[in-house]
């Protein structure tokens, strides 16, 4: 992911990645994962902690100048620690630590503003004042302003980045980035698009019988291609496998994603409601990617 894609070409050359910090060892492999990708790049690395804490109904935020005073020893030690982890990756990359009385997916928002990426790891500590995956990933997936990777799973570092493609705004955004990333890395790209299949109980099962699903390949393989061809000119250095399968998305991608290195997909796709947060594969995949996953937002 060296340079800068489609997606945060408004950026600063020397904009950080983020990561957000809670003291889990998620946390700790998302700095891990983040420090590396910042000594590829030659970026900094920023990380963040909010200490609030959010109590009762309706909700008050827990004043005492004494729990106040542990929250903030308890998250510089934190950010202590990870910037210890941080360097010990990658020694050369300059690294930040920013600690705010606020809300973890707030501040988070707020930093993706001036961020590269957005990373996080997998599992909070379960408490308000950790990083609740679902929660924070569905946030930023809505309203950040930089692309988020969730660290999961298990890399494979020399496997495909791999991405979905369905057609969709998000999709040519994630198109973007997932290039751009494999030609950082000198990894091979594998694109996916999937032709949905009906469900037994679908409304359409009696039409079955009418499709032609060979030519719904073929329409597949055809559309695929004029999504890859001008990214495969601008990239000529990145080889490219295009793959065309019938069955569900996030049934494909984790099948894929098993031997990848990163699997990226757009926040929603085609499939998606005006308004939804985050897509139905994307949301699945948050929670059960087999790797490091990117979700990416159409650009403002």
């Amino acid at each position: 992911m060296t340079g800068s894609s489609r997606s945060d070409k408004n950026k600063a050359p020397s904009a950080p990645i983020v990561v957000g910090v809670d003291g889990s060892d998620s946390a700790l492999a998302a700095v891990g994962w983040a420090a590396a990708e910042c000594a590829r790049q030659h970026v900094p690395l920023r990380l963040v902690h909010g200490y609030l804490v959010v109590t009762g109904y309706p909700e008050m935020v827990i004043t005492d100048p004494e729990v106040r005073g542990l929250l903030e020893r308890q998250g510089r030690d934190w950010l202590t620690e990870a910037a210890a982890a941080a360097r010990a990756t990658a020694p050369d990359v300059e690294v930040t630590t920013e600690l705010q009385c606020s809300g973890a997916t707030g501040l988070l928002v707020d930093e993706s503003k001036k961020a590269r990426l957005v990373v996080i790891g997998s599992r909070g500590r379960g408490t308000v004042t950790g990083l609740l995956l679902g929660s924070t990933a569905v946030a930023l997936a809505a309203h950040g302003h930089s692309p988020v990777v969730v660290v999961r799973g298990t890399e494979t570092p020399d496997g495909p980045v791999v991405v979905g493609v369905d057609g969709s705004p998000t999709s040519e955004a994630a198109l973007a980035f997932a290039f751009e990333t494999a030609s950082g890395r000198g990894a091979a790209l594998t694109a996916v698009m999937t032709t949905q299949d009906f469900t037994v109980d679908s409304v359409y099962n009696a039409s079955r019988i009418a499709i032609d699903w060979a030519q719904v390949e073929e329409d597949g393989r055809r559309l695929l291609a004029q999504r890859l061809a001008g990214w495969q000119e601008k990239y000529p250095d990145v080889e490219v496998h295009r793959v065309v399968m019938r069955d569900r998305p996030a049934r494909a991608l984790l099948r894929f994603g098993a031997e990848a290195q990163l699997l990226v997909v757009g926040s929603h796709g085609h499939g998606g409601f005006a308004g939804m947060l985050l897509g139905s594969t994307s949301q699945a995949l948050v929670h059960h990617a087999p790797c490091p996953l990117a979700i990416v937002r159409t650009p403002k």
